[in-house]
């Protein structure tokens, strides 16, 4: 079953003449036979057994894909685009140079239709159906099967995420964020900036909570608050205060200021 009829069609990439399969390069394909039964070599004459047949490749590893293909006679101009065919021939074999063979190359993403298919036949009144008549050269008809191709699926490069994994570490702290300048705050006056001090003072002291941590704890916390009992007048009722100082105080005469004038100074 041929590629087409699974569904994947690969465009020609590359046209070229070769003597044969020893001297095609590599990811080509020979047209030995053609679609008629007749032996596809294009021999100069009947006197000369070696010949050129002529191949085609379809390697999209180059990235271009043949768009045309035409034939001209020695007498044309070349079109513009189109290039001659390779020649990977021995030393004694030569191409027929009445008629060249010319194919146009671009890029593969640059259309989305290509030659998809060669063939050649006897130059006879045979028809390729779905194949379009490219010229007749020594004898032989060239045949070309345009459409559209299926364009190669990118392949993903595996990428080293070992590497990448071993570089992350989840127990790294987190770097500390940049510090950010805050505004200043504008100067107050001389009277005023005492009195801002004092109430900023004031209002730290009313939101700073008790402390409850083992250095807010004294020594007398926790032991309980009494009287001595020498001091303790309820249950000490032997004791009476008789006032005596105070009375004696109060019984003591003041003494008199003398209300004449004092001498003066001689």
């Amino acid at each position: 079953m041929s590629l087409m009829e699974h569904g994947v069609v690969r465009p020609v990439t590359a046209v070229a003449w070769t003597s044969n399969n020893s001297t095609c390069p590599k990811d080509f394909t020979v047209i030995s036979i053609t679609e008629d039964g007749a032996a596809a070599n294009f021999t100069r004459s009947f006197a000369i057994k070696s010949g050129y047949y002529l191949c085609y490749s379809k390697d999209l590893t180059g990235g271009m894909v043949v768009s045309d293909i035409q034939l001209i006679s020695d007498k044309d101009s070349i079109p513009h685009g189109y290039c001659y065919i390779a020649e990977h021939l021995e030393a004694k074999a030569s191409v027929w140079k009445k008629k060249r063979l010319c194919v146009r190359i671009v890029p593969v993403g640059s259309v989305d239709t290509a030659v998809l298919d060669i063939k050649v036949t006897a130059k006879s009144k045979m028809m390729l159906q779905h194949y379009t008549y490219v010229g007749d050269i020594h004898g032989y008809v060239l045949w070309c099967r345009k459409g559209h191709f299926s364009s190669p699926t990118p392949q993903a490069k595996p990428r080293s995420v070992s590497l990448d994994l071993h570089r992350l570490s989840f127990e790294q702290p987190s770097a500390p964020l940049p510090l950010r300048p805050s505004n200043p705050l504008p100067p107050l006056p001389n009277n005023k900036l005492s009195q801002r001090r004092h109430t900023l003072q004031n209002q730290d002291n009313v939101d700073k909570t008790p402390d409850c941590s083992i250095q807010g704890i004294t020594a007398l916390d926790g032991v309980p608050f009494s009287l001595h009992p020498k001091f303790d007048v309820q249950a000490n009722s032997t004791y009476n205060y008789t006032f005596a100082v105070e009375e004696s105080a109060a019984k003591r005469t003041r003494p008199s200021v003398p209300t004449g004038s004092a001498p003066s100074a001689q």
